[in-house]
């Protein structure tokens, strides 16, 4: 079942795709940027296994960038799909974006949570107020797309069949 060719986006929704997608790439700006830290990688790598080798510890290194460049580029398709879907009509990736966004505001909601309250550095986890800001960031877009997909319920209703479409014998 497809809408009519040529039958417009409607604004909520296409705002919606749009916020879906720069959220995605905000994420993945950070995370890219905290790949290509590769001291504080390096350091990690060093403290939980002590035991290897420079070798070793840049070899395992070098494949951790690379298998998170691979993932963070998948996910960031992955969403621009969805988003791409969700805009197209179909109540499918709408629910899909709401429920990968659901969980993305009540993470983010948790991290500020823990940050505010101290609990997060009591836990030994350190913040980078750049972390703050993408997880601010990421979770006003993800609940401004949901909320305007939803507000664009009717775009969702509108389908035509192809059985309805062709007059019958």
């Amino acid at each position: 079942m497809a809408r009519p060719v040529g039958t417009p986006v409607p604004k909520l929704a296409d705002v919606a795709r749009w916020l879906w997608i720069a959220s995605a790439g905000v994420g993945m700006a950070r995370f890219v940027s905290q790949l290509f830290d590769r001291e504080t990688l390096v350091a990690e790598a060093r403290r939980q296994n002590p035991a290897l080798g420079q070798d070793q510890i840049d070899a395992g290194v070098d494949g951790g960038i690379l298998f998170g460049l691979l993932v963070a580029t998948a996910i960031l398709l992955a969403y621009t799909r969805l988003a791409n879907t969700m805009a197209r009509g179909r109540g499918w990736a709408r629910v899909v974006l709401t429920v990968l966004g659901g969980a993305s505001i009540a993470f983010g909601l948790f991290r500020l949570v823990a940050w505010s309250s101290g609990t997060a550095a009591a836990l030994g986890v350190q913040l980078r107020p750049v972390d703050l800001v993408v997880t601010v960031v990421t979770t006003a877009l993800d609940a401004s797309a949901i909320v305007l997909m939803h507000r664009a319920s009717a775009h969702f209703r509108t389908r035509v069949t192809v059985d309805s479409a062709s007059p019958r014998s």
